[in-house]
């Protein structure tokens, strides 16, 4: 089911660029697939519990790991995305997220 999206608008945006440099590799293996540095994490089901993004049905959501080098785990930033391909950040531990604003790819010209 789509989320309500009443919440969406009120999270704070951040263009993809303004993240650090592992966003934007972590969201690079979503978008292919992975593979993924923590596979037993990557890629489960986040349960947004404290509903801090759009209510949706269980499982609209997936987290995935976004490495942080000083961390002797996991560490606390996450991407989580959504069924209808939003990504989240969270640099927090869910404690807040930003709706990330990926560049716009420009359309290509149609072969003569």
């Amino acid at each position: 089911s789509t989320p309500n999206s009443g919440t969406t608008s009120t999270l704070r945006r951040v263009p993809l660029n303004q993240l650090p440099p592992e966003a934007k590799t972590t969201l690079g293996l979503i978008q292919r697939g992975g593979p993924f540095p923590y596979p037993q994490k990557d890629g489960t089901v986040f349960g947004n519990f404290e509903r801090r993004l759009p209510v949706a049905a269980s499982g609209y959501y997936r987290e995935y790991t976004v490495p942080t080098h000083v961390a002797r785990n996991r560490g606390a930033r996450r991407i989580i995305a959504s069924q209808q391909r939003q990504y989240y950040y969270t640099g927090d531990h869910y404690a807040t997220f930003a709706l990330i604003q990926l560049p716009v790819s420009p359309k290509r010209s149609p072969k003569r």
